[in-house]
């Protein structure tokens, strides 16, 4: 018990210091835009690299709170094809020098009852995995659509596929097919979208592609 004390307030002094300096790159993020602005500079770059820091300070802003509750979810109307182009610019910077190209199909008007935070990171979490699994040149594919009430968004990759055997253990806590992945991340985003109604699914993966679906209701 004593143990668990010790271990509630480390975490707690451990998020009130991450916070502090997720305030300190939120605060130089306005400052940027501010001089920009002020300076009439307009660089769709920077600008995109400004908007994605500050989303992903929202994102990790998010997860601090979730060591305090584990059923953190703050549900709201959520358009997914602009949540989508987001994830996208958002998770570009991990192409570095690969040659990448990223198509998306995106219906228009489709809405969904979701935590904008934590959906957000599971797209930019399949999106990550798609160009990891790519070595240098490749394609990957967002699709999104609706279906007699069913948004169903899938996102494709044309990289290495994932063997039969690894494929049944995919969503497992601590696996991994990665030299340095630490196995949460897909079992993160199963789970978060399970709490939001949504289910997510690996359709296939073969020589051709490896292809992740998700699907919720919409309103």
């Amino acid at each position: 018990m004593k143990e668990l004390e010790l271990y509630k307030a480390q975490t707690r002094c451990i998020s009130h210091e991450i916070r502090n300096h997720l305030s300190i790159c939120e605060l130089y993020s306005e400052i940027i835009k501010k001089r920009l602005a002020q300076e009439g500079i307009k660089n769709a770059s920077i600008e995109n690299a400004i908007n994605s820091i500050q989303k992903s300070l929202k994102i990790i802003g998010t997860s601090l709170i979730d060591l305090k509750s584990l059923n953190n979810f703050c549900l709201s109307r959520q358009n997914l094809k602009t949540l989508l182009e987001n994830a996208v610019d958002m998770s570009t910077a991990y192409i570095c020098d690969k040659d990448i190209k990223i198509h998306c199909s995106l219906q228009e008007n489709i809405y969904a009852e979701i935590d904008e935070n934590k959906f957000l990171a599971c797209i930019v979490n399949l999106i990550k995995n798609a160009i990891e699994a790519i070595d240098l040149q490749g394609e990957i594919y967002i699709k999104c659509y609706e279906e007699k009430g069913v948004a169903h968004i899938k996102v494709s990759n044309t990289g290495h596929a994932i063997s039969q055997e690894k494929q049944k253990e995919i969503f497992e806590a601590g696996f991994t097919t990665k030299q340095t992945g630490s196995g949460l991340g897909l079992h993160i985003c199963k789970t978060n979208l399970e709490n939001q109604n949504a289910k997510l699914q690996l359709n296939k993966s073969d020589e051709e592609s490896t292809e992740f679906e998700i699907i919720l209701p919409v309103n």
